[in-house]
C-alpha cells in the first residue's frame, strides 16, 4: 500500500468508525493489517495498534470537545476499573486537566494514602472531605474527575457531578478482582483485611461492595461496558487498553449529548 492510500485508508476509518461500529471494526482490523505490512516506518504490531488507536483518540476528541462546552467528566465505579488510568488518557486527549478526588481529599486531610486516612481518621473522615472536593471540583470546567467508588453512595455527591458528565466504566467483577490481586489490596482500605489468596479475597469482598455500588452507579449520564466493548472488538476484557476504553468513553458521550438535543428540541 502506498502512503497516499494509506492516508487515505486511515482517514476514512477515523472519520465512520463511530457510525457504524460493526463494519468499521472489520475496516479497522484490515487497516491495521495494510499498516502492519507496509514497511516504511517499520513498527513493532503492538506499537502500530497504539498508534492506530491514538489516532481514533485524538480524531474523536477534536469532533467532541466543542459539544461539551468545558463541561467536566466524572468517572465513577468500582476500585480497578480503571477510572485513573483511563481518566488521565481522556484528559490528555481532550486537553482537559486530570484530578483523582482521593488524591484532593489525602492533601485536605494531610495523609500520604486514602489507606491511612481510613486507619487514623475513619471512613466517616474519609467521606465528608470527598464530599467537599467533589463540591470544589463541580465549580470547575475542563477537568477529567476520578472519584472514589463509594462516592456514588451519598445522594449530595450526585448533586454536585450532575453539574458535569458522570460516566460509568462498568468492569465484570472477575476482571475487577484479578486487576487488584495483581497489585496487592494494601492500598484498598475497603479490602485489605485477614489474610488469604488475594484474588479469593477481592472476589468476595468486591461482589459485597458491587451489590451497594452498581445501582447507584447506573443512574450515571453513561455506562461504558466493558464486557460488551469486547465482545464488540472480540478481545478479552484484559486485552481492552485505555486508549480503547477512552475512544468508546467519547463515542458513548457523543451518543449521550446527541439524546439530550434530541428531547430538548
Amino acid at each position: 500500500m502506498q502512503p497516499k492510500e494509506l492516508q487515505l485508508c486511515t482517514s476514512y476509518i477515523i472519520s465512520y468508525r463511530f457510525c457504524h461500529p460493526p463494519l468499521i471494526l472489520i475496516q479497522c482490523r484490515m487497516a491495521r493489517r495494510c499498516m502492519i505490512n507496509y514497511d516504511t516506518p517499520r513498527m513493532e504490531s503492538g506499537d502500530l495498534y497504539a498508534f492506530f488507536d491514538e489516532r481514533l483518540l485524538k480524531k474523536k476528541a477534536k469532533e467532541l470537545a466543542p459539544c461539551l462546552n468545558s463541561c467536566c467528566i466524572f468517572l465513577i465505579g468500582m476500585m480497578g476499573c480503571g477510572k485513573t488510568t483511563v481518566g488521565k488518557v481522556l484528559s490528555e486527549a481532550l486537553g482537559y486537566a486530570f484530578v483523582d478526588s482521593d488524591t484532593c481529599v489525602e492533601q485536605a486531610v494531610g495523609e500520604i494514602s486514602v489507606a491511612q486516612i481510613f486507619q487514623k481518621h475513619g471512613e466517616s473522615v474519609f467521606r465528608d472531605n470527598e464530599s467537599k472536593a467533589l463540591q470544589e471540583l463541580s465549580l470547575k470546567s475542563q477537568q477529567v474527575v476520578a472519584t472514589g467508588d463509594g462516592a456514588v453512595l451519598h445522594p449530595i455527591n450526585w448533586e454536585y457531578m450532575r453539574k458535569g458528565i458522570t460516566v460509568f466504566l462498568d468492569v465484570p467483577l472477575d476482571a475487577l478482582a484479578r486487576r487488584i490481586a495483581a497489585v496487592g489490596t494494601d492500598s484498598r482500605p475497603l479490602l485489605d483485611f485477614d489474610s488469604g489468596d488475594p484474588y479469593t479475597k477481592a472476589l468476595m469482598r468486591l461482589s459485597t461492595l458491587l451489590e451497594k455500588r452498581v445501582e447507584k452507579c447506573s443512574s450515571a449520564d453513561v455506562t461504558v461496558s466493558l464486557s460488551k466493548l469486547a465482545d464488540d472488538l472480540e478481545e478479552d476484557v484484559s486485552h481492552l487498553t485505555p486508549t480503547i476504553i477512552a475512544i468508546e468513553v467519547l463515542e458513548q458521550i457523543e451518543k449521550y449529548l446527541r439524546g439530550k438535543k434530541k428531547t430538548f428540541n
